[in-house]
């Protein structure tokens, strides 16, 4: 990473190495075992994705709020989501649905040889920008659109990720897939979601519950 940014990188007190090793050490009593995975999330400030006032908050395993009714997935679900996506071998290009406040696209970024990211709030979107670039994080393409319509143009994804609620696993998301390329989503209404797993195969299309969890809902359109 760049650390001739104007970014705080490394941190002191609630967001040091300290407090980092010890959300590290909560995500692997949880399951997560991708040792990439870990050093990419110890490695990566979290407490910049957020507002200051929320900061001294980064390095709990809890989701938080980044504005615009949106919020900043549980490091749990950004580890698991980034863990499934990674379980069928190295990741060429990624697509991800709903930027957000960029951390999850940050994590994606140093995994993944190129990671596109569509995002339909503007305001998160330039947030994003500022941060990822602030990290040398330059092998993200940003795309302010309706992340339900894919990305046109494009295909051919080992890995895309849904960072917010789809009522059904969408065909315009899972036609942009390579075969053996993997779809990781949250799936479900606002009672009830399930994290779903969708390969695609020479044969067609294969889909997996993989367990429960609660996103914010995906929507169409684009705000400005």
């Amino acid at each position: 990473m760049n650390t001739g940014s104007s970014f705080d990188l490394t941190g002191s007190g609630f967001t040091s190495a300290r407090t980092r090793d010890r959300l590290i050490t909560r995500l692997m009593a949880q399951g997560i075992r991708d040792a990439r995975v870990l050093d990419v999330m110890r490695q990566t400030p979290r407490h910049i994705f957020l507002d200051e006032a929320l900061a001294h908050r980064a390095y709990e395993d809890t989701a938080l709020p980044i504005g615009h009714s949106q919020t900043l997935s549980q490091p749990y679900i950004v580890a698991r989501m980034t863990e499934l996506l990674l379980a069928a071998g190295p990741l060429t290009k990624v697509l991800e649905i709903g930027t957000g406040s960029g951390y999850q696209t940050a994590v994606l970024a140093q995994l993944a040889g190129i990671v596109h990211s569509i995002e339909r709030i503007k305001p998160l979107q330039d947030k994003a920008r500022e941060r990822l670039s602030g990290l040398g994080l330059h092998n993200v393409r940003l795309r302010h659109a309706d992340g339900l319509q894919g990305w046109p143009g494009e295909g051919g994804y080992d890995g895309i990720i849904g960072t917010a609620a789809a009522l059904g696993v969408p065909s315009a998301l899972t036609d942009l897939l390579a075969v053996g390329g993997r779809l990781v989503l949250p799936v479900g209404g606002t009672q009830k979601q399930s994290l779903v797993l969708v390969t695609r195969t020479e044969e067609g299309l294969r889909q997996e519950v993989i367990e429960p969890v609660m996103f914010v809902p995906m929507l169409g359109g684009v705000i400005g």
